[in-house]
């Protein structure tokens, strides 16, 4: 077994060993409401919210990114467990800032091990053999934090599956304070009427 594996492993078993009350938790989050935000391991989602176990949905990828499966995440929550108000986080600092679908796709036509980046952007360090099957995804990279966030609420809010009841908040989580910064013109376009 790996180190990691082990690591993971031991810190199961003491955690399930003070499960307790937890294997008790209902289904539906006590708190009612889903948060959509970066997978980026700097960012805690139970912390920067107040969370604990059971109280909301917490729905992870690349960005905080509006995908169709967040989409069908989100949809799933309030349909079938009862959410009643969305938040889309996304941060500063973040690592789809750094490339755009054209540069992954080239990364991935030549190897599919781990790049590397230093100031003169992306390089392969791979021995390949790649694949070209990275153009056929939008990475949904990011430009501007603003806009992606205001992007992202839109296209919630305008999904033929989302009642209009939902209110969705866009914020940017600043990964050097631990605040988060309201993103005006996304809080007007996921207004609930």
């Amino acid at each position: 077994m790996s180190q990691i594996l082990d690591e993971v492993l031991a810190a199961n078993a003491t955690y399930a060993s003070n499960f307790g009350e937890k294997s008790e938790l209902p289904l539906p989050p006590a708190r009612g409401f889903a948060i959509l935000v970066c997978m980026d391991a700097r960012i805690d989602p139970a912390k920067l919210a107040g969370l604990s176990e059971g109280d909301a949905h917490v729905i992870r990828n690349a960005g905080g990114r509006a995908s169709d499966d967040a989409i069908r995440s989100l949809v799933i929550s309030h349909k079938l467990l009862g959410t009643k108000e969305w938040f889309v986080i996304h941060h500063t600092d973040c690592g789809m800032e750094y490339f755009t679908n054209d540069v992954i796709t080239g990364l991935l036509e030549k190897s599919l091990d781990t790049a590397t980046i230093d100031a003169d952007g992306w390089h392969d360090v791979g021995q390949g053999p790649g694949s070209s099957e990275g153009q056929f995804i939008d990475w949904l990279t990011i430009k501007n934090q603003s806009e992606s966030v205001t992007a992202d609420v839109s296209r919630i809010r305008n999904h033929p599956l989302v009642p209009r009841s939902i209110p969705i908040y866009g914020y940017i989580y600043d990964v050097k304070s631990g605040k988060l910064l309201p993103v005006p013109e996304a809080h007007a376009v996921g207004l609930a009427s």
